[in-house]
Order: C-alpha cells, then sequence, then structure tokens
C-alpha cells in the first residue's frame, strides 16, 4: 500500500509542475505583443537618452514555423535597415544588444543598450560577438526573404 501512496504523490508533483510550466508558456506566448512594445519604447528612450538619432518603429513578427534566435527583430524609422534585440550572458548578468542589419542581410553594427552593455562590451571575447553575427546573418536572410515574399 505504501508503494501506491508514493506513486499518487509523486504524480501528483508531477502534474503541479507540469501544470506550472503549461501556465508560464501561455502566458509568455500570450504577452509577446506587449513585451515587444516595451521593448521599443525602452530602446527608442535609451536612444533619445545617449543623443542618438535613430529609432526603432515597428516590430516584425517571425512568421515560419520553425523557432529563431531568441530576440526581437523591428523596423527602422526612415530606412530599409532592420533592427535585432537580443542579449548574451556575460560576467553573470543579460547584456542587452542590438544588431543593426543592412537590408542585404548583413550586420553592420552592434551597440550596447544599457550603462552595464557599455562596460562589459569591450571585454566581451570578439569570438562571442562573431557568433552571434553568423545567426543574426543567417536569420536576418530567411526573414528578409519572408518578408519579400509576403509584400509581393
Amino acid at each position: 500500500m505504501k508503494n501506491y501512496f508514493d506513486f499518487k504523490d509523486k504524480s501528483i508533483l508531477i502534474g503541479w509542475i507540469a501544470g506550472l510550466l503549461f501556465l508560464v508558456a501561455l502566458l509568455w506566448i500570450l504577452t509577446q505583443g506587449a513585451q515587444a512594445h516595451n521593448l521599443l519604447r525602452t530602446v527608442n528612450s535609451i536612444f533619445i537618452s545617449s543623443g542618438d538619432s535613430r529609432r526603432i518603429v515597428s516590430h516584425v513578427r517571425h512568421v515560419n514555423g520553425k523557432a529563431g534566435l531568441l530576440g526581437y527583430w523591428y523596423n527602422m524609422n526612415n530606412s530599409t535597415d532592420k533592427m535585432f534585440i537580443f542579449a548574451v550572458f556575460q560576467d553573470g548578468i543579460l547584456v542587452p544588444l542590438g544588431a543593426i542589419v543592412s537590408a542585404n542581410g548583413k550586420v553592420d553594427e552592434i551597440i550596447p543598450l544599457s550603462s552595464h552593455a557599455v562596460q562589459t562590451f569591450d571585454n566581451m571575447p570578439r569570438s562571442i560577438l562573431q557568433l552571434y553575427v553568423t545567426r543574426i546573418e543567417a536569420a536576418a536572410l530567411v526573414n528578409f526573404a519572408e518578408t519579400e515574399g509576403r509584400s509581393r
């Protein structure tokens, strides 16, 4: 009889954990639009406070069924370029960065998006940045091709 209760207790615990994970995943999916909008406002306020004239104007949704990079794509104001906002784990802290991607899918510039990111950006290994640049360029080619296909 003891084994039955052990199994029952374990299955109830696993059920609770699975339910909580499902709830978190559902909330994550349902709040993507709000997260993208808040990030847009935050990045533009960073640009304003640093005296940069660039602005991002709209979130570009990822339509492809395949999972992409963790980050958000945005259109740039008065430009065909796009900006990819992502984070790198450096020195125990997530460092927010933005990559300006030209219309041909090449990364032109990577911009640190916080005061801590500015401090750690120069100390970041170039191999890590090159790895992210390669992944962003590959994702940009896929996303830009989808966008051009839909607009035609």
